[in-house]
């Protein structure tokens, strides 16, 4: 109801996620949301708008494909240090690839450790192409562009839609939620209380606002104290 009210005030409320489109629309639909989001942030670097009719979503502006065409030319340039990273999951890990019609998209891991030590071993071979990157959230990660995350998503649906910086606010939980954190496109980050520890340092060091409740309902907790 909270959101709604923002709304109609004429706040515009944005879903920056991980998922796909589909996986998105699924997830509203299972949860029964009763209003729509103004604009979706997906795959953690895609920008939609809604399409005339409303229930369909469009690309918003070519940001896509230049999102698409930026990751294409690195997964060629850097096609060695992601047949090292595959070569140390399948012989070293009983973490499992994640493959889309592109080829190696990304990868589950067993549990949280075992995905430190992936991490730690992408880290150390990006050092060749440090254009290669990765979005991390619990036991799942996918390969990227290093320019491409939540944050510079946000930056992008800020320029289209004239938000400034000051005007932003920005909550999430997790290492990809980072990049949109840090203070650089949104004044006003925040966290719930079930936050990784890395999310809630940067928040602190952004001036941003910790939650005590967890989930939405840390969400909602600093909803009301930056709009009270």
């Amino acid at each position: 109801e909270m959101i709604r009210s923002l709304q109609s005030d004429g706040a515009i409320w944005a879903i920056n996620t991980g998922r796909s489109v589909d996986l998105l629309e699924s997830g509203l639909i299972d949860f029964d949301f009763p209003f729509r989001p103004d604009f979706i942030l997906t795959s953690e670097r895609d920008v939609f708008r809604p399409c005339a009719n409303g229930r369909r979503w469009e690309p918003y502006g070519d940001w896509n494909m230049r999102v698409a065409k930026d990751h294409a030319e690195l997964f060629t340039s850097a096609a060695s240090v992601l047949d090292d990273v595959l070569d140390f999951v399948t012989q070293k890990t009983r973490a499992r690839v994640i493959h889309d019609h592109r080829g190696p998209e990304g990868l589950i891991a067993a549990d949280e450790a075992e995905m430190d030590r992936i991490a730690k071993f992408i880290d150390t071979v990006r050092e060749r192409q440090p254009k290669f990157h990765y979005q991390r959230n619990t036991v799942y990660l996918r390969f990227c562009h290093a320019d491409y995350h939540k944050g510079a998503a946000l930056a992008e649906l800020a320029r289209l839609t004239e938000i400034r910086r000051e005007q932003t606010f920005a909550a999430g939980d997790h290492f990809n939620d980072l990049s949109m954190l840090d203070g650089r496109y949104a004044e006003f980050p925040a966290c719930p209380g079930n936050a990784i520890p890395d999310v809630k340092q940067a928040v602190r060091n952004a001036g941003g606002y910790v939650a005590e409740g967890c989930c939405g309902a840390g969400v909602y907790e600093a909803l009301l104290y930056f709009t009270s």
